[in-house]
């Protein structure tokens, strides 16, 4: 994208993870405007923060440096989805800024948020190809009753029908979904497993995050 064309769009809310490659985040703010960023910063990049946020000044571009620490994937999805519900702007995420861990959890939390994310590789961006829409817009009250109970563990196909006062066949349709509806396998929000002849179903990560509240929970 020129710097011509980045002129005449509106302004954005570029967020951005903290680490091994954050100076790219002038990259992203030369080809798309932006009124604000904000710097998720792990514990050992704070010192980056800092000075990214000092350059930034030289550009009157306001920087606010979130703080994360514990689980970088939950924390992650935790923020993103905490500054989505914080503001109507509209929010670029730049995921080429953080180190490799930091990249992907990034990436995915834009990715379930319905949010525009951008990648820098040889000093230019690139919008990624990330799908609008909310997780949420996709399950019904069954499938997410389904998703709160393995919170608590994994269970057998035949334990969650008993839980949920489904019948087998119910079940094995919100699990694995058909040709007209994706189940819960095909959303990559559980797991299958093989024991003793029993299939088993767990959340994935993504399937925990999702229960925890960190991922978009719009409903429109």
């Amino acid at each position: 994208m020129t710097v011509g064309l980045a002129k005449d769009m509106k302004k954005a809310i570029m967020v951005a993870p903290v680490g091994d490659n954050v100076q790219t985040i002038f990259v992203g703010i030369r080809d798309y405007p932006t009124e604000q960023v904000v710097l998720i910063t792990p514990k050992k990049y704070e010192r980056e923060a800092l000075q990214v946020q000092k350059e930034l000044e030289k550009f009157k571009i306001p920087a606010r440096i979130v703080n994360i620490a514990g689980n970088i994937w939950e924390e992650m999805f935790k923020k993103i989805a905490e500054i989505k519900m914080q503001t109507n702007a509209e929010l670029i995420v730049n995921t080429s800024t953080g180190d490799r861990v930091t990249q992907c959890a990034a990436t995915s939390a834009a990715f379930v948020n319905g949010l525009k994310a951008i990648s820098i590789s040889d000093n230019q961006s690139m919008l990624l190809p990330v799908l609008k829409f909310s997780y949420y817009k996709l399950l019904t009250d069954k499938k997410i009753a389904i998703l709160k109970l393995l919170f608590n563990g994994e269970l057998s196909l035949s334990e969650l029908a008993k839980k949920t006062r489904m019948s087998p066949p119910l079940i094995n349709y919100h699990v694995y979904g058909n040709l007209k509806s994706e189940g819960l396998v095909m959303l990559g929000l559980v797991d299958l497993m093989e024991k003793e002849g029993k299939v088993f179903v767990e959340l994935s990560l993504l399937g925990k995050l999702l229960v925890k509240g960190y991922v978009d929970q719009a409903k429109e």
